[in-house]
């Protein structure tokens, strides 16, 4: 699990976005199946999601009933799918695939960082960029700063340190350049974190789970209720590279994603209506099963958006349908959703103005996809 995140310098931040990275390419065809389609059925006699048993979500899809967490979000109108979501890179490589998207393309540094830099220069406070966890993803190289902790509680001087933080802030107090401006900053995050109860009791029944996927989406929820400017967050759940018994695999998956976004989006309550989630993987899985309960590396995948004012409740497509003679390179539903054209949107409900967004996704030719009214 490695999770990221962001503190904003102008105070509490009007927003957060929460990126989480599916590592291992998810099987969109099997999170969301297009139970309508017969040839869905034939490519998958073993793996396909049966129809009685799918969780409705239009005329074409039911989504896997072990997601039956996110349904009320569903219904409630605050989940949005994306179908067919993926990059241009066909390789079908993992580290190639995973490079292109959290790059943003072939551009230097990643996308999130890139973000991060062309909001303005008061966005880029102490904590504008934290990773918790123990690696800094290639989605936020080029981020104005960054930090990395594996929990909340890390981000300290430690016990019995109250008299070097004093020291520290009398002496920081005589700066007037960006240096001692950083330090304030600093010292003002440290004392909303302290402000958490070390035993965090979540809001309104929600219940995480205990796998490290839950957990950070935990850490992300305390960090919003303690208003520490956290503007922009991504986390890792892996796992999903399924080539053989994926039943199995998904059983242990699936409920961790479905419970942890189901919890999180429960425990912030209003808050989520200043806050997206927003779910990638770097690519889909073929469309025939293969001969070890599995499916290998494909194309088009499913991208999640979960949060306030999205136009959720609906699967965008459009959808070509599996027949071959419609499937790309060996037989992979095509990438018609370029996952710029989701993030775009996202960014600029996340204070990113329009003309911005070239600088965060250079020399592509954007085209939103309409996720907001």
């Amino acid at each position: 699990m490695n999770l990221q995140t962001s503190f904003a310098g102008n105070g509490n931040a009007p927003g957060t976005l929460v990126t989480v990275f599916q590592r291992g390419g998810a099987d969109g065809l099997s999170l969301v199946a297009p139970t309508e389609d017969d040839d869905y059925y034939r490519a998958r006699p073993r793996l396909g999601i049966r129809k009685k048993e799918a969780i409705r979500l239009d005329d074409t899809f039911g989504m896997n009933p072990l997601l039956a967490e996110l349904e009320p979000a569903w219904k409630e109108g605050d989940l949005a799918i994306i179908h067919g979501a993926g990059s241009e890179d066909e390789s079908r490589s993992h580290f190639e695939a995973q490079d292109v998207m959290e790059h943003g393309g072939l551009a230097a540094g990643g996308w999130l960082g890139r973000y991060l830099r062309a909001r303005s220069a008061e966005a880029n406070g102490a904590l504008s960029c934290v990773a918790i966890g123990r690696l800094l993803p290639e989605a936020l190289i080029g981020a104005p700063t960054a930090a990395v902790m594996e929990k909340v509680s890390d981000f300290s001087f430690g016990a019995g340190s109250t008299a070097l933080r004093a020291e520290l802030q009398r002496l920081y107090a005589e700066e007037t350049d960006r240096l001692g401006a950083a330090a304030r900053d600093t010292f003002e995050a440290l004392r909303r974190i302290d402000s958490i109860p070390q035993k965090y009791q979540p809001e309104r029944g929600a219940v995480y789970g205990t796998d490290d996927f839950s957990q950070g989406l935990q850490q992300v929820a305390q960090l919003i209720k303690a208003e520490v400017g956290l503007e922009a967050a991504s986390l890792d759940l892996g796992g999903w590279d399924s080539h053989f018994t994926q039943v199995t695999l998904h059983s242990i998956v699936l409920p961790q994603l479905a419970r942890g976004l189901a919890a999180f989006r429960q425990d912030l309550g209003p808050a989520m209506a200043r806050t997206t989630v927003v779910v990638m993987t770097e690519f889909g899985r073929r469309v025939t099963e293969n001969a070890s309960f599995g499916t290998d590396h494909g194309r088009g995948g499913v991208m999640w958006v979960l949060g306030g004012g999205v136009k959720g409740g609906r699967v965008f497509g459009p959808w070509p349908g599996l027949n071959s003679e419609r499937l790309d390179g060996p037989g992979d539903l095509p990438v018609f959703n370029n996952y710029r054209n989701v993030l775009a949107p996202v960014l600029v409900r996340h204070g990113l103005d329009e003309g911005s967004l070239g600088r965060v996704f250079p020399e592509f030719q954007l085209k939103p996809l309409g996720l907001y009214a």
